[in-house]
This record gives structure tokens, sequence and C-alpha cells, in this order.
């Protein structure tokens, strides 16, 4: 059964009855979850939001801990993650405020440890792969439709003194969250249509790759620099791995489409243009304000860990320590408005910066489980990559390297956040 194939009712019945399809197939449900609307005007200084994707996923871990016990997890997986789940263990004993820092240690422990092993032991074979990416695929699909709509009638997220930012079922509180839906299927759609191109599903191939170019629109009107820059490292990883030549005339496509969508349709018109120009002058003398209040966060997480090098200051304590460390100039919070919100400000609890968040909330030990964990994961994803394994190797590589590269501006957060369990645990696979 191939991916773009429709089943017969008796074959689907008798599949998801299978005991054994049922992990993968609730991990699946998992990424479409996230899709379902939270709620526009939800109190963004809240300390926990619970979706229905975080009560699946929770749920996916219970069904696997059942499995855990016929099924082994790689040892490198084991020594990776668990290395994790000690040093952030180690940060929260040592947290200047325990109580409020064990919180951030559920949440961290769910998101970088158990809902990763969860993954994996649900992806047992390569078909349970392909309906996690294709789940991908579906949901970026569902998003990428309804913020093209929102773009097209001037109902999306506050931006440049308009309302037309493609923001998807997620609201103006979590202007990130369409963009990363939708690089993450771009990325899932090419790899599967890479996969198919191998096996000579011609047709397959073709349709994957037309939904992978059809998602760069609304990817284009997110007016997301950094989602941008994440997908072009990915996908160029993806591809320059798999086939060079294809890279090459896929790079070309690409502009071509870029020239034709926004030059000559007008698609985004002189806002995608404008915020093209303004990755160029990032580091320039006068960038723009939200540019300038990241550089000011980043440089106050710095701050706060030369104080707390060993351990930092504790999970979920950064905003804590924030006022006491920040230069004068930086803002009191971001406004927010439009896709069915209200005005608001939304305030500024980190420093948008995966690597400098664990640095500053668990030192020197939490960074470098951290990172241990991330490049095991990338070097044996890319061992497996690079071996010929296919498109689906490709994807998972892909994926991982668009988490990698977005944590340099961004962290955890929002209704997405379970997505990036996912991107951890299905690239756990090239572990065994």
């Amino acid at each position: 059964m191939t991916l773009l194939s429709i089943p017969l009712p008796r074959r689907a019945v008798r599949e998801v009855r299978r005991p054994d399809r049922l992990p993968a197939l609730l991990a699946a449900a998992t990424v479409l979850l996230v899709c379902l609307p939270t709620g526009g005007d939800r109190d963004v200084t809240a300390a926990v939001h619970v979706t229905p994707a975080d009560v699946a996923s929770v749920a996916l871990v219970g069904l696997c801990a059942l499995r855990a016990r016929t099924a082994r997890l790689p040892a490198a997986a084991v020594v990776l993650f668990g290395g994790v789940l000690l040093a952030v263990a180690v940060a929260t004993v040592a947290s200047q405020d325990p109580a409020v820092s064990l919180s951030g240690f559920v949440r961290f422990v769910q998101v970088f440890v158990l809902v990763p092993l969860a993954v994996l032991l649900a992806l047992r074979e390569r078909r349970d792969l392909r309906l996690l990416l294709g789940a991908l695929v579906v949901a970026a699909v569902i998003e990428g439709a309804v913020g093209v709509e929102q773009f097209a009638t001037g109902t999306g997220a506050s931006y440049a003194g308009g309302s037309a930012r493609a923001v998807g079922t997620f609201g103006a509180q979590d202007i990130m969250a369409m963009s990363a839906v939708v690089s993450y299927g771009l990325v899932a759609a090419l790899g599967l249509a890479l996969q198919a191109r191998a096996e000579r599903r011609t047709r397959e191939a073709v349709a994957l790759g037309l939904t992978a170019a059809l998602l760069l629109a609304p990817l284009a009107l997110s007016f997301s620099r950094g989602s941008w820059i994440a997908t072009g490292c990915a996908v160029a990883v993806a591809l320059v791995l798999t086939d060079t030549r294809l890279a090459l005339r896929t790079a070309v496509l690409a502009l071509a489409a870029a020239v034709v969508l926004v030059g000559g349709f007008g698609l985004g018109g002189d806002s995608v243009a404008t915020r093209l120009g303004s990755i160029a002058t990032v580091a320039g003398s006068a960038p723009d304000h939200s540019v300038s209040d990241r550089y000011d966060l980043w440089a106050t997480a710095a701050a706060i860990w030369r104080q707390h090098p060993a351990t930092g200051v504790g999970p979920k304590e950064f905003p804590q320590f924030r006022d006491a460390h920040a230069p004068l100039r930086l803002s009191s919070g971001s406004d927010t408005a439009g896709a069915g919100a209200a005005f608001s400000r939304e305030p500024l609890l980190s420093p948008h910066n995966m690597y400098l968040l664990v640095l500053s909330e668990q030192g020197l030990i939490g960074l470098t489980a951290f990172a241990a964990l991330l490049f095991g994961l990338l070097t044996a994803a890319g061992r497996r990559a690079a071996a010929g394994r296919g498109g689906l190797e490709a994807a998972l590589l892909g994926l991982l390297v668009w988490q990698c590269v977005d944590f340099l501006y961004a962290d955890i957060g929002g209704p997405t956040t379970v997505l990036v369990s996912f991107v951890l645990g299905s690239a756990a696979r090239s572990l065994a």
C-alpha cells in the first residue's frame, strides 16, 4: 500500500485493528491534532498550555511504555536521551526555585525524552514512517490552505499595518506555528517524493513534488524569515545527499517559481521582498525592532549563564532573572492582533534561542547533554542518508536539520511543540 493509494475498507479496518499498528496510527493522529484551533485569546502568561496534541502524546507514551517490555531501545538512544534527562534533573534540583522549575522539568522531559522515545518505539517499520511523514504533509496542506485564504481575504495576523500574515489555525499569538507546520510538511513531502522516485512510482513522485512546491506559497506568506532559512538548509541537505544534479535543478525551479509567484502574480508582493531584504541587513547598523530585541534577549541569557555557569538558574526560571540582566532598551513585549484575536502584548518570556535557553536555565551540564543528543542524531541520520538508504532517510535528516537551524532563533512553546518531539523521535530511528 502506497501513501497516496486508497485501501479497500476491509483492509483499512484490518490495519486499524492490528495491535502492532496502533502506536503508529496514534502518532499520525497526534500530528493532525496539532491543527485543531485552541482559542485565539488564551492567556499567554499561563504556566502551562495543554493542547489536544499534548494529551494524545501522553497517551502515546503510555501505549509505547507497554511496548517497551517487548521492544528494546537502541543503546545509543538510551545514552543520549538519558543524558538529557539526567542533566535537566540536576538543573531542577539546583534551581533557584525548585518548585517553579518542577513544571519546566516535566515539560522538558516530555518534549525531549519521553515523547521522542515513544515515537521511536511506535515507528517499527518503514510503512510506519511513511504514515507519520504523510500526516505531516496533510497537516501542512491544511494549515497552508487556511494561511493562503487569510492572506487573500485580509483576515490573518497583524503585519506592517495590515492583517494579511498567514498564521493558519493557530492565531496571532502563535505567529510562528503555521510556518513550522508547513515547513515540516514541505520537507516530508520532498522526502516521500524522492522515495517514490527511487522506487519508480512516477505519478506519486510527481504529486508529492507538486505538493512540496505548492507549500512554498503559504511558507512565503508566513513572513517568517527563520522558517525560510531553516527550510532552505533542510531541503539543500536532503537533496545534495540524495542527488546533486536534482538539487541544482530544484534550486533553479524554486527560483523561477519565486519570480513568477512574487514578481508575476504579486503573491506577497512588497511584503515578501521587504522581509527577504531584511535578512541581509540583520547584522547591519539598524536592524528592525524585533531583531534588536532578539539580540538583547540573547545577551540577557548569556549574562544569566555567567552568574550560574554549571547548572543554570533552573527550568522555567529565565523570566524571573530576565529584567535583572536585560538592557534598558529591551521591549516589555511584542504586539499581537488579528486572525480572530484582539490586540494584546505578549511578554518576552524566553531568549528565542533554544541553545541559549538551555544554557541559561541548565548551564554547561544541560547544554552539553542537549548538544550531544542533537549531534548524535545528526551524525546517525546523516550517515544513513549519505549511504543512499532512500528518500525517507533524506526526509528524516532534513527535518532534523530544520529543527537544529530553527533552534538558533526559536525555542519550544506553543501548540506545535509536540512536533519537535516527533522530529527527534523519528530521527532516532537512525541510531538502530
